[in-house]
């Protein structure tokens, strides 16, 4: 089965797995990096890693257009519900994974904050792991660098995205600490160059990534996709 990974800026992320369209974080329309507005894409599955608004901002329009249905913590799932009349959600919490069509995802610790943006208390932050039949691929999303990486790692990861921005979330230092912790075959950073406070030198990144890590990293411009 073919998986696409298509960057959207920041930390927004469109996946195609076999006939599946997967969105992680969809921040489309108020980004200045995003490449697509939010009425240009299309999803079945919508994954909310934590209630910040560059996470959330476009999930409600996007989901009541498409009828997608929108996974997340079970707070922001019953939020989206609730606030903004979303149909289908699912609400997990850390550690539960979640069958569907084209594989699992489960939702996995982070180290952050999560309040939406009305104010309403957003449950716990977290990343994924998206299984497929023959892919697993780790979504850090924003977080802090954390030792229990390490099991996250354990069961072999194809490809690992990781936020280098620094000040929100790890840095690139911090990063290549958590690619040897998780010890990924490909890596991708997101999340930095949104704005100044988290400019980042993506191919100094890069380079240190080759002479630090076993990984092989790949960095992408917004709109450009990867192909597992």
């Amino acid at each position: 089965m073919t998986t696409e990974l298509t960057w959207l800026g920041h930390g927004s992320w469109s996946l195609r797995i076999g006939q599946e369209r997967v969105l992680l974080d969809p921040f489309l329309d108020e980004s200045p990096t995003a490449p697509v507005k939010a009425a240009d894409v299309e999803a079945d599955y919508v994954l909310v890693s934590h209630g910040h608004f560059d996470h959330v901002s476009d999930v409600a329009a996007i989901a009541n257009r498409t009828g997608a249905t929108v996974v997340a913590n079970f707070e922001i799932a019953q939020w989206f519900a609730t606030r903004h009349g979303v149909k289908s959600t699912v609400g997990m919490n850390l550690g539960g994974q979640l069958a569907l069509p084209f594989g699992t995802v489960k939702l996995t610790v982070a180290w952050h904050s999560s309040q939406l943006p009305d104010g309403t208390y957003g449950g716990s932050a977290g990343g994924f792991v998206v299984t497929t039949a023959d892919r697993r691929i780790y979504f850090a999303c924003d977080t802090a660098l954390f030792t229990d990486m390490r099991l996250i790692g354990q069961g072999g990861l194809d490809l690992a995205v990781l936020p280098i921005g620094d000040l929100y979330t790890m840095g690139p230092d911090d990063s290549l600490e958590a690619i040897r912790l998780l010890n990924p075959q490909r890596v991708v950073p997101n999340h930095y160059n949104t704005w100044p406070p988290i400019a980042q030198d993506a191919t100094a990144w890069a380079d240190a990534v080759r002479a630090h890590t076993g990984a092989t990293p790949i960095v992408l411009e917004p709109g450009g996709s990867l192909r597992l």
